[in-house]
């Protein structure tokens, strides 16, 4: 019925001009119509039940019209299909499809892949059994030796198998096996056709499913392989690329594949390595870091080190066409446009044991042969540590010693290669390292930017090492000729080398930390002199030197003469910056590191940062919801920041910041902040929530059943696992707001109590901090309210307990066992099961400073050891491993 219905689909003469007629005012460049207007009218049009029937039509049969115009007839019905499909008549489903499959060979490659695009979208949405004459039609264009519709039929199959590979790999009920089974034969088949268009499709089609592995393919691996190697020295640069695609992908996912043929495959990724296409090279490139991921034996990579090493040398070059050369020569007087600054990402604060590892984010980056080169080698001097110097250290010297300006690129890549293997190779280049910076330092002052640039990294490589060694004489000068050199080139003229010598600076002051105190009035001038001449994306990497710094030396900032030089350009460039600049997100980040370190010496300056925070969260909360009153757009990074900047207030301040609180609105505030749909937002808002806890707990009082509630919310979600740095501080800050408040916490107890304990019985699969402060939480819940929690004991006791004894001695965890041993003395029964895991969790203190505390413990031991006659004592004790019981021995049992 469907197709003798479909057949009888007529378009209109007017509709199909109008529609043909939109379209090429929507694709003319001249065209002087409003390009949304016609877009407009062009959804008004997708009302109609058989809008798409006309644009499959134009597609399909408009011969008379432009390639172009049917190109975006398709284009339109493809995104239109992607939400509409499902809800169309089947006999429109039937009429577009009836009229995509004669297209696959028609006779322009534009059209066939659109048709291609299209159809792998239809798939999507209504599946192979929908549509059962595909793979019929596939089939007989694969067949038909006629290039067109071998090629239309193979770009279909191939978006297919890439963009929705499982469905060719699963049971079709009335087939006899899974389409992929169907078509292998054939892909391989095509692997020797003479078009490289129908070699390069195929092959990306295969490639598709070394990640699913169907039994089809696992079955023909040997012929996958001798495809592969049949390919290998392959006329197009686009099928060589595959061939290394391949056998990365392979080395990633099956190692054990290509384990009998490694040899071979090694000869070849070096072969490739040093062609004469990049990115053929750029994709051998990433074999050998996966090559070591994949925990291979390196015995067989060992032998080939003597050759691969110089390849990868020779690769970090810089190309002629690297677009860092034309950066290179900008002058820092000239002015960063929006384009050049980078997307900058805030980490919201998290309260807990491990901080994300912020790596220096080189996705802005484009990744390169030079780079990806220079990955290989960190990785391979990671695996084979000073085993590869004997080769290394020749080239690089011989690259350095090079002479004249056309040799600089060699000399460039040569410290950037001393750079890659600071940290593998660093037991063999240790003992020759003051002869390495001694080299280095004087680099910095090179004629080409790019080699100041590369010098400032490198030695920021070393500079762990430099600050271990400036203890005597000879190190400390050094240590200081470095810190010198880099202050220098901070000042560079050369935007480039600013950038680098400011990362290499904060990771030098990372390592040096209170090393830098007596250097600290040179240091602050130079880095408020590049304040002053900077560009807009350098600034942040000032900001971010400067914050480093605060944090590095902390108090020893706190000297008038130091503030004088630090504090006043900061507090103008401050006043510059209107509150939805987004400039002021790396100056809020900034003050927070240096109110952290000043303490109570940032009073001065608190005033207008505190009150500034609040009128920016102010703002932005009513931008929310009507950001023409509120006069900015929504941007909750906004929030973020100031929420950060007022926690690192209140740990500065301490109790001092009371006075502030108490005339401000911020309690309202943050409950809000706590509520936000973002979770960075509640994240940030729940950290400054324990941190007010801490110091001024009773001007949260009048709400703090609400902040309860919301905070224990936070721990109840079947989406722990996406939200878990939210969970983690609000779980904190119940703990901080409990022992602060004592019984007043009673109503959320019970709640709390049953969120953490499923978090302490499933630790392994979270996160450590999480982990640590639910211990924490629950002990501090069971201190204040040791009837509520004791009846629940032996429900969590042991796996409470092997979580308490994970955690690393301070006060927190001096509040947990004050906790136990309240519960202890509530329900002694209730430990006796765990007992032996008590006792570990007794022993995993180093030393518990407080008297009052250590006397507890002891009585909880001597209470267990009088009530568990009979012999049951020792048993105990015979469960636990020596250095336990030597460590229980303090406790007098």
């Amino acid at each position: 019925m469907a197709a003798a219905g479909s057949a009888s689909w007529q378009p209109q003469e007017e509709g199909l001009k109008e529609i043909c007629g939109l379209l090429e005012q929507q694709i003319s460049p001249s065209s002087s119509a409003d390009k949304s207007q016609i877009w407009q009218q062009l959804q008004h049009y997708s009302q109609f039940p058989d809008f798409n029937n006309y644009l499959a039509f134009i597609l399909a049969r408009a011969e008379g019209k432009s390639v172009e115009i049917r190109q975006a007839a398709g284009l339109l019905l493809k995104n239109n299909l992607r939400t509409a499909y499902k809800m169309m008549s089947p006999a429109h489903q039937q009429y577009i499809k009836s009229e995509l499959l004669p297209c696959l060979g028609a006779a322009d490659k534009h059209i066939r892949s659109t048709v291609g695009t299209i159809i792998s979208v239809v798939v999507q949405q209504g599946g192979i059994l929908g549509w059962p004459e595909l793979l019929q039609a596939f089939i007989n264009c694969l067949d038909s030796n006629d290039l067109n519709h071998m090629e239309g039929a193979m770009d279909a199959l191939s978006k297919i198998c890439e963009d929705i590979p499982q469905v060719l790999d699963s049971d079709v009920p009335g087939l006899a096996e899974r389409p992929i089974n169907i078509f292998l034969p054939q892909l391989f088949q095509f692997f020797q056709s003479p078009h490289a268009s129908l070699r390069k499709l195929s092959l990306g089609s295969v490639n598709q499913y070394i990640m699913l592995m169907p039994s089809a393919l696992y079955a023909s691996v040997d012929k996958y392989l001798h495809g592969l190697f049949g390919l290998a020295n392959d006329p197009a640069a686009e099928v060589r690329k595959l061939v290394c695609a391949a056998f990365v992908q392979l080395i990633e996912v099956r190692p054990s594949v290509l384990e009998p043929h490694m040899k071979n495959v090694i000869e070849y990724m070096l072969q490739v390595n040093k062609d004469t296409d990049d990115e053929v090279a750029l994709e051998a490139c990433e074999f050998w870091s996966a090559y070591c991921d994949a925990q291979l034996p390196p015995e067989i990579l060992r032998e080939y080190l003597p050759r691969l090493i110089p390849i990868l040398l020779s690769n970090m070059a810089y190309a002629d066409d690297d677009e860092s050369l034309a950066e290179a020569e900008e002058d820092e007087s000239l002015p960063d446009r929006d384009q050049d600054l980078k997307p900058r990402f805030h980490t919201s604060r998290f309260h807990g044991s491990e901080d994300a590892e912020d790596d220096d984010d080189d996705s802005f980056n484009v990744w390169n042969l030079r780079k990806c080169s220079a990955a290989a080698l960190d990785v391979l001097s990671n695996v084979f540590g000073d085993e590869i110097l004997p080769t290394l250290m020749p080239i690089i010297q011989a690259k350095l010693a090079a002479t004249g300006d056309e040799a600089w690129k060699d000399r460039e890549a040569a410290v950037l290669a001393l750079g890659a293997v600071g940290e593998g190779c660093i037991n063999g280049l240790y003992p020759h390292l003051s002869e390495i910076v001694a080299f280095l330092i004087p680099l910095l002052d090179d004629k080409f930017p790019l080699i100041r640039s590369i010098s400032c990294w490198t030695l920021s490589r070393f500079s762990k090492y430099i600050v271990q060694d400036s203890g005597h004489q000879k190190g400390y000068e050094q240590f200081d000729a470095a810190l010198m050199g880099l202050l220098r080139r901070i000042l560079d003229t050369n935007k480039r080398v600013q950038e680098a010598a400011c990362s290499a600076f904060a990771t030098l002051e990372e390592e040096a930390a209170e090393e830098l105190a007596p250097r600290l009035e040179v240091i602050l001038h130079h880095l408020m002199c590049a304040f002053a001449k900077y560009q807009r994306r350098n600034l942040r990497i000032v900001y971010d030197a400067i914050g480093t710094l605060a944090d590095a030396v902390g108090g020893e900032l706190n000297q008038p003469v130091y503030l004088e030089i630090l504090m006043p350009p900061l507090i103008a460039k401050w006043h510059q910056f209107p509150n939805s600049d987004k400039d002021l997100f790396p100056l809020l980040e900034c003050f927070t590191s240096i109110a952290q370190a000043l303490g109570t010496g940032f009073t001065q300056f608190a005033q207008p940062v505190f009150q500034r925070c609040i009128n920016i969260i102010q703002t932005q909360q009513l931008a929310k919801v009507d950001p023409v009153s509120a006069g900015v757009q929504y941007d909750k990074e906004f929030i973020v920041c100031s929420l950060d900047l007022l926690s690192g207030l209140t740990e500065g301040l301490g109790s001092g910041i009371e006075s502030l609180v108490s005339q401000s609105n911020l309690r309202d505030l943050l409950l809000q902040c706590c509520m936000d749909d973002a979770s960075d937002v509640r994240q940030s808002a729940f950290a400054l929530l324990g941190d007010l806890a801490r110091v001024c707990p009773v001007h949260l009082h009048p709400r703090l059943s609400e902040f309860l509630d919301i905070a224990a919310k936070q721990l109840n979600t079947p989406k722990l696992k996406e939200t878990i740095s939210v969970a983690n501080n609000a779980c904190w800050a119940i703990g901080e707001l409990a022992i602060k408040v004592r019984k007043e916490i009673s109503p959320i107890v019970m709640t709390v109590i049953s969120c953490l304990v499923p978090i302490l019985q499933h630790a392994e699969g979270l996160n450590k901090s999480l982990v640590e402060n639910s211990a924490i939480t629950l002990g501090r819940l069971a201190w204040v309210c040791p009837d509520l929690v004791s009846p629940h004991m032996e429900h969590f006791m042991q796996s409470w307990c092997i979580a308490l004894s994970m955690i690393r001695d301070d006060i927190e965890k001096e509040d947990a066992f004050r906790g136990l041993c309240a519960m202890v003395r509530a329900n002694p029964s209730g430990a006796l099961s765990s007992l032996v895991f008590m006792c570990k969790a007794i022993a995993s203190w180093h030393e518990i400073r407080s008297e009052e505390l250590h006397n507890e413990v002891c009585q909880v031991l001597h209470g267990y050891k009088q009530m568990l006659r009979n012999g049951a004592w020792d048993q105990c004790m015979s469960a636990l491993e020596p250095p336990v019981k030597d460590k229980l021995s303090k406790y007098q049992v």
